[in-house]
C-alpha cells in the first residue's frame, strides 16, 4: 500500500479539497491501513482544535517587512565563477544533445513493452470471462467468499417488516441479490459499501439508516466497522438527512471514543445544517468538561452567525461552573 500518497490524501480531505474520486480510494484504503486511519484522526482533531480559534489576517506592514528581507536576501546571494556559469552551460547543451536519441530509444522501449504486456493482459480477461460466461446468469449469491470483492453499486435495500432480514440488490456484470441478517457480515459489508459508495441518496439513506440502528442497539458496532463508515456518512455526504442519521447512529460513543467526539465537533463547526449541528451540541453534554469540547463550545458562542446555536451552546457551558 502506498502510504505516503495516502498521507497527502488524507491533509487534502481533512480541508475539503479532494475529489470524489480519490476520496473513495482513500476510504477504501483506510479500511485496510490502521496507521493512516490513526493518522486522519490526528489530523482532524489538530483542525477542529484549529478552527476553534479565530483567523486574525497578517498586517500589511509585516508583508511589506517579509518582502523587503526576502529581497535582501536574494541579492546578498554571491554571483557564480565564470567556471561555475561554463560548465552549466556545457551540461544543458550535451543534455540537450543527448536527450533527443535517448528519449527516442526509451519511448521505443516502452511503447513495445507496453503493447506486449497489454495484449497478453488482455488476452487473460477474454479468457477468463470466456470461462465465467456460463454462470454469469446465476442472480443471487451461492458461495461463502467475500461478496464485496465484486461488487459494482448497491442499487436498493429493502428489509423485511418486523425481521432482522433484508434485501440488498447489487450490480455486478448483472443485478444481483442475497437475503440474509443484519447480522450476517456479507450483508453488513455491502450496507457499509452502499454507505460511503453508492449513487442513489435513497440508498445510502437506507443503509445508513439501518447500521445507525444497529449501533444504538449495541449489535456490533466496532470502530473498525460500522463506526467508521458511520463517520465518513456524516463527514463527507451531501445529503442533510444522510449525516443525521450517521449523527443519531455514533451518539452512543461520543464518551468512549475520541474520532467519534472529534467527528462531532468537525460536524458542529462546519456542517451545513443547523438540525445537525443543534444535535451535535446536545450530543457533546456528556463530555462538555473535555478541553476541545469546552473549546469549541467557546469559540460557536461567541462567533457562530447562527444565534440559536450561540445561544445553546451558553447555555452548555453555564451548566459547568468550573469552566467559565
Amino acid at each position: 500500500m502506498n502510504c505516503e500518497l495516502e498521507h497527502e490524501r488524507i491533509v487534502a480531505a481533512a480541508y475539503g479539497e479532494l475529489a470524489d474520486d480519490h476520496l473513495h480510494q482513500l476510504e477504501r484504503h483506510l479500511a485496510g491501513c490502521a496507521e493512516c486511519r490513526r493518522e486522519r484522526e490526528q489530523i482532524l482533531a489538530l483542525r477542529v482544535l484549529a478552527d476553534s480559534y479565530p483567523v486574525a489576517d497578517p498586517a500589511p506592514n509585516l508583508i511589506a517587512r517579509a518582502r523587503l528581507r526576502l529581497d535582501e536576501a536574494l541579492d546578498a546571494q554571491p554571483p557564480l565563477g565564470w567556471r561555475q556559469r561554463l560548465m552549466g552551460l556545457i551540461r544543458r547543451n550535451i543534455g540537450g544533445l543527448e536527450a533527443v536519441p535517448v528519449a527516442a530509444l526509451l519511448l521505443l522501449v516502452v511503447g513495445v513493452g507496453a503493447g506486449a504486456f497489454g495484449g497478453y493482459r488482455m488476452a487473460l480477461y477474454h479468457a477468463a470471462r470466456a470461462g465465467a460466461q456460463p454462470q454469469a446468469a446465476a442472480t443471487t449469491v451461492a458461495d461463502t467468499g467475500s461478496v464485496t470483492s465484486n461488487v459494482a453499486t448497491v442499487s436498493s435495500i429493502v428489509r423485511h417488516p418486523g425481521t432482522h432480514i433484508v434485501d440488498v440488490s447489487y450490480k455486478q456484470l448483472v443485478p444481483r441479490q442475497i437475503e440474509g441478517s443484519l447480522d450476517d457480515p456479507q450483508i453488513r459489508q455491502l450496507l457499509m459499501m452502499a454507505a460511503q459508495n453508492s449513487t442513489s441518496a435513497g440508498v445510502r439513506d437506507d443503509s445508513v439508516g439501518l447500521l445507525a440502528a444497529e449501533c444504538r442497539a449495541g449489535h456490533g458496532c466496532q470502530g473498525e466497522g460500522i463506526r467508521d463508515a458511520l463517520m465518513v456518512a456524516l463527514r463527507y455526504d451531501k445529503n442533510a438527512g444522510v449525516r443525521q442519521k450517521a449523527l443519531a447512529g455514533l451518539a452512543p460513543y461520543v464518551s468512549e471514543d475520541t474520532r467519534v467526539r472529534n467527528a462531532v465537533l468537525e460536524a458542529l463547526l462546519n456542517d451545513s445544517d443547523p438540525k445537525i449541528r443543534s444535535a451535535s451540541i446536545s450530543m457533546l453534554e456528556p463530555v462538555e468538561a473535555d478541553t476541545s469540547v469546552r473549546q469549541v463550545l467557546h469559540s460557536v458562542s461567541s462567533t457562530d452567525t447562527n444565534p440559536y446555536i450561540r445561544n445553546v451552546s451558553r447555555q452548555v457551558l453555564s451548566q459547568v461552573p468550573q469552566i467559565q
